[in-house]
């Protein structure tokens, strides 16, 4: 029986938010997508590439909470931990 992919499996996950390392290698290998990792309003400030993909990411999640509700309440949501992640 084949295993789920690691961006699938706790593995694979970040446990304050999003994916690690090897969740995002994981992703990269099924899909051939890539991810960024999450980027903090402070280094977003450092170049103008960081600050793209940190307001992409927000206002994308930001569409997730009104679609999520239950998970936007939650503290312990993926939804929620990512957004802190990426200071959003």
């Amino acid at each position: 029986m084949a295993k789920t992919p690691a961006w699938q499996r706790k593995a694979g996950q970040n446990p304050a938010g999003g994916l690690n390392a090897k969740g995002r290698a994981s992703y990269k290998a099924q899909t051939g997508g890539t991810l960024r990792a999450p980027v903090s309003a402070k280094a977003a400030k450092s170049s103008p590439t960081k600050a793209k993909a940190r307001n992409s990411f927000c206002a994308r999640s930001a569409g997730q909470m009104k679609k999520f509700p239950d998970a936007a309440k939650d503290p312990n949501s993926r939804l929620r931990k990512a957004r802190k992640a990426w200071d959003c």
